[in-house]
Order: C-alpha cells, then structure tokens, then sequence
C-alpha cells in the first residue's frame, strides 16, 4: 500500500502534539483540513489511530505503532529529497533562494552580486512564495537557503542570521481619518479591522496582527489576504488596515493605500535562513556570508 507522506507527517505532528488545534498551528493549515487528513490516512490503513475527546486525540495501539516508526520514516524520506534536489542544484550552479514579498528589501540585489562574485559559475534562482507558508519553501526543502521575515514558526530548528531590522508602519486606506496623522499611536488601531495571512501561517499570523502587544485587546479580523495583491485590494476597499515593514511604503504605492509610522510596536527584521543539514554546504555559507557582509555596510537600507 502506498501512503503520501504528506498524510503520515500529519499524523505525526498531531501524535507528538495530542492536540488538533495546535498541531494545525505547527503546520500551518487549518484545523477542520487536519481532521479530513487524518481521517483519510485511517481510512487508508484501515485502523483507528487516534481516540478522540475533548481532551485531544489520544492514540490507540495501532498509533502508538505508527508513531514509533513514522519520524524515521519521514526523516530519510526528507534526507532523500534533500539530497536528490541538491544534487540537481549542484549540477546546474543553480543557488535556489526562497523569499515572501521583498525578501531583503534594496538590498537583495546587493547581496546576489556579492555572492555572485563569490560563485562567479553560479546563478541565483529566487521563489516566492505566499504568506501561507512563511518559510518560503525552506522547510519543506524547497529552496537552500531563503531571507525571511523574522520571526516565523519553526525558527528554532533553522539557522538564521539577522541581516537587516527596520520599524513596522501601518497601511490604511487613504480616505481613512487616522491617514491626516503623521504619525500613529498603535493604541489608535486596536479597534480597527485588520487584514491577516491566512490562519495556517501560524503565529507569524499573530506577529502582523501584534496580538502579544494589544495589553489583551482583542483583534477583528475585517479581511484574510494570501499575498501582496490580495493585500493591497483589501486595504484600497476599505476592509481593514494592516501592519507592515517600512519597506512596503517603498515597494508597493497603490491609488488607495497609504502608510504611517506607527509607534508603540517593536520593529520587523530580516534574516538569511538555512537548514541545519547545510552547514557544511559551502555555497550555501557564500550565500550567507554575502548576506552577513552586507549587514556590515553603513549605508544598508534599514540597518
């Protein structure tokens, strides 16, 4: 019997976590997805897998059994991926870089020429990806190494450097009243409706929305947004406002939207990630050091 693996990685994350709803917090899906995944991979083996109360989900015997093999299973299924696509990248000098919206801002160009003239034979092959996965490929071995927005689920298992910080402004429509203000208050906000990444983006979700600095104030949702399009639109309608780097004023004007400082809330950085299985890879360091060397420069934009 052929089982996807997809399947048998959720249900080891719902075995190690015993709760549906944190288990879809550390994958970034939705709950009512992780119960439909669950359910088909048991219809698959035709075995319970798990008893179900309010609780959580407590495995049978027949889960006990999976869940003693699984993590081994998925890991050298992994290290097969990893090492079959790295291998493809090897043969091509092709450098996979993995981004969600601007990546390192003005500085992303920099910072491929400097790797560029490291690895002069190489070329640097960048994939975006949405908000719903803010590792931008990295964690599924997607991509080598990838400039994240920090921070971001799963970041204690990579190896991440910061290489640029810069404060959060918000986007509001431009016919709004608090638009007239130079500045904002981020108290000022709390009772506006916000844009939000989709539910599976974790607690990155919850970093944009600033739940931990509201002093318990509850957020409203007014709109969910998948990428910077989807974004754009919904603050340009008038469904919400959202917070965002200083570098979105930069990169994405929009007849409708406008941006504002906003003070009272902590900073936005970003950071060059790699997986710990590359810390022996050295294109991989060129490409980090590169990252690193720009963030010594004066002149970097948001340094």
């Amino acid at each position: 019997m052929d089982v996807d693996t997809r399947l048998l990685r959720y249900f080891a994350v719902v075995a190690e976590e015993g709760h549906l709803t944190r288990a879809a917090g550390r994958l970034f899906v939705s709950q009512p997805a992780l119960t439909k995944q669950v359910k088909q991979l048991e219809t698959q083996l035709g075995v319970e897998l798990f008893t179900r109360s309010r609780a959580g989900m407590a495995l049978t015997e027949a889960g006990r059994s999976l869940a003693e093999r699984a993590p081994a299973v998925l890991q050298a299924w992994d290290l097969a991926l990893r090492e079959t696509r790295r291998a493809s990248s090897r043969a091509a000098h092709v450098l996979r870089v993995g981004f969600v919206a601007s990546a390192a801002n003005e500085s992303t160009q920099t910072i491929v020429a400097a790797f560029t003239r490291r690895r002069p034979s190489w070329r640097v092959d960048m994939r975006q990806t949405d908000w719903s996965d803010p590792t931008a490929g990295l964690a599924d071995g997607l991509v080598d190494v990838a400039l994240l927005r920090l921070p971001l689920p799963g970041q204690d298992q990579l190896r991440v450097e910061v290489v640029l910080t810069e404060p959060r402004w918000v986007a509001l429509p431009s016919s709004h009243p608090l638009a007239e203000l130079a500045e904002i208050p981020f108290q000022r906000l709390w009772d506006e409706p916000f844009i939000a990444t989709p539910p599976e983006s974790g607690w990155w979700r919850d970093y944009w929305l600033a739940t931990d600095e509201r002093d318990g104030h509850e957020v409203r949702i007014g709109a969910v947004a998948r990428n910077p399009d989807e974004w754009l639109s919904a603050i340009a309608n008038g469904y919400g406002v959202s917070l965002t780097p200083e570098a979105t004023a930069r990169f994405y004007q929009r007849p409708g939207v406008i941006y504002r400082p906003v003070t009272g809330v902590s900073p936005s950085q970003v950071g060059v990630a790699w997986a710990p299985a590359d810390d022996d890879n050295q294109v991989v360091g060129d490409f980090v050091r590169a990252c690193l060397q720009h963030r010594a420069s004066p002149d970097m934009p948001g340094g």
